[in-house]
């Protein structure tokens, strides 16, 4: 009976006893640490150039369409020059008119100085009338001016023939740079009215190798955003690639979205394989400060306190290390955050040390937590 008795309390102690509290435990590494702010943005070239028309008419050809590459001067459309050539033709034949009024002007100028020679020497002969004379020299001078209004009238005319033959030319649409045509906006018979507004007939972008990312930045990060900066971004077309550029330009004009406040931020990138295409949505994560190659400790290593620990004092900082199965509070000085891995500065940790993250929910020995997910590095 007391064997029996001795045996039921230890079963009952046993039974009634609280596990051993085990915890979640992730080592001390040594690695880079970045704070960095999100954005969303578009994929666009680094240069479009949007080719308009300058003359109204209906499109009678098409030489280019999305994707083709063209080159400086290349005809990419064909406006119907029918109405242009009338107009130059006229002005032609104004100008003709022109030059042979100004011939024969001129000859008249040669009889009327003759004339005026003649009246001359009568007169000085006392064998003309003053009258004569001056009728003469009038008719003269009247010659020689007409002739001047038809130089100036044979300029006005060709002036008005060059302006024509300019707008003859304007009905052959080429490419002003080379590039790659990305948007098409007209079809061969559709008319189009240059009257108002330049209508944009094709888009081209001069190089597709390098492309760029205008994120939108909100007015609360905008001061973390410089210039130089590294970034990464990825789109949904390729959600396992990352792509890395450079901060190029930080743009000062607001943008106002029903009263929320953005800023264009410009991410520069290579694209040398031709992945990336215009228009496409990137979330661009930017570079906003940087420790390279430093102590550090999962971020959740620094919320954690075991029950009826006391805090250090004045907001001092601290892990918990788990040493030899008992936990030791190690103070620490902390830098950078990333919300995934914190900066050590200073504090009696070292690489390998088994920091602990969380309590575990069941009994038995600490086990270590999943592998923290690696800073980003740009």
């Amino acid at each position: 009976m007391v064997v029996l008795i001795l045996v039921g309390a230890v079963v009952w102690w046993f039974a009634l006893r609280a596990p051993p509290t085990s915890y979640v435990t992730a080592p001390v590494t040594r690695g880079d640490v970045t704070t960095t702010i999100t954005a969303s943005g578009t994929v666009n070239p680094v240069i479009t150039v949007e080719v308009g028309t300058y003359v109204s008419g209906t499109i009678i050809s098409l030489t280019c369409d999305y994707n083709t590459r063209v080159r400086k001067g290349q005809l990419c459309a064909k406006i119907d020059p029918a109405p242009y050539q009338i107009i130059v033709d006229e002005d032609d034949a104004v100008l003709a008119t022109a030059k042979s009024q100004l011939v024969k002007d001129q000859a008249n100028a040669v009889y009327t100085k003759l004339a005026s020679d003649r009246a001359a020497l009568l007169f000085k002969e006392n064998s003309g009338s003053r009258d004569a004379r001056d009728a003469a020299l009038d008719a003269y001078n009247q010659a020689v001016a007409l002739v001047r209004v038809d130089t100036s009238t044979i300029k006005q005319q060709a002036a008005a023939l060059k302006a024509a033959q300019i707008n003859l030319n304007y009905t052959n649409i080429v490419s002003p740079v080379d590039g790659t045509v990305v948007t098409r906006n007209v079809t061969a018979g559709q008319t189009v009215a240059a009257s108002l507004q330049t209508p944009t007939l094709f888009l081209i972008a001069t190089d597709l190798t390098k492309m760029q990312v205008d994120a939108s930045v909100s007015e609360s990060d905008i001061a973390g955003a410089v210039q130089g900066a590294g970034a990464s971004f990825t789109v949904d077309a390729f959600p396992s690639r990352t792509f890395r550029g450079t901060v190029t330009q930080v743009r000062q004009s607001p943008i106002s979205v029903q009263n929320v406040i953005t800023y264009d931020v410009v991410i520069a990138v290579a694209n040398p394989d031709l992945l990336l295409k215009p228009g496409m949505t990137a979330t661009a994560a930017i570079v906003k400060s940087q420790s390279r190659d430093v102590l550090r400790v999962p971020s959740q290593a620094l919320r954690f306190t075991p029950a009826g620990a006391v805090k250090l004092p004045g907001g001092q900082r601290a892990v918990w290390v788990e040493r030899d199965r008992k936990l030791v509070q190690v103070p620490v000085t902390v830098g950078l955050d990333d919300q995934s891995n914190a900066e050590i500065r200073s504090g009696d940790l070292q690489v390998g040390d088994q920091v602990v993250t969380a309590q575990a929910a069941d009994g038995g020995t600490p086990k270590p937590a999943a592998a923290a997910t690696p800073s980003l590095h740009v």
